[in-house]
């Protein structure tokens, strides 16, 4: 908070890599300087799998004003619904920007799953105050809190890696073999 002060910022938890042309957070800063507010990166995941994730509840009308189609208003989050309960199948990802404000809730909110309070909480207090979007992020999301997602996305950015993909790609069709 004392390295932002009253300005806004970008978070990114370490637990998602996107593998994209052009880096996501740019993408996301160049949907802020259209439309400001606070937002979200987000990506589609299949129904069956929204329990895994925070999903966005979208204002379906005001999304249709902007113009945009990576862009959703959010209407509200919902943190790991079960998919016959999931507004949608836009799952949050660790990417957001965020205005200042986010800290007055993240003082008085509560401890939500795990016992700790929650960034997901904050945002959907904050949704009512101020405008909140989902962007929809050209590229691919890895999910790295775990291991095979960990090992999938090294894998993923090596292959992309100029003088190092086909060396990376020869190593692993020689693995496959046995």
């Amino acid at each position: 908070r004392h390295m932002v002060g009253n300005e806004p910022f970008a978070v990114i938890l370490p637990d998602d890599m996107v593998l994209s042309r052009r880096p996501c957070l740019s993408q996301m800063l160049e949907a802020y300087e259209r439309v400001g507010g606070n937002i979200l990166g987000v990506t589609e995941v299949p129904r069956d799998k929204t329990h895994h994730y925070g999903v966005v509840d979208i204002d379906h009308e005001a999304t249709s004003r902007l113009g945009d189609a990576r862009l959703v208003k959010a209407s509200g989050l919902v943190e790991k619904p079960k998919p016959e309960e999931a507004p949608s199948t836009l799952s949050i990802i660790g990417r957001y920007i965020l205005q200042p404000e986010i800290f007055k809730l993240l003082d008085i909110q509560k401890p939500g799953a795990g016992g700790e309070v929650q960034l997901t909480d904050a945002i959907n207090a904050l949704i009512p105050l101020e405008e909140v979007y989902g962007y929809k992020f050209e590229g691919t999301r890895y999910d790295c809190g775990g291991r095979v997602g960990y090992v999938l996305a090294n894998v993923a950015f090596a292959l992309h890696q100029d003088g190092l993909g086909e060396r990376i790609r020869a190593g692993l069709m020689e693995l496959l073999k046995d």
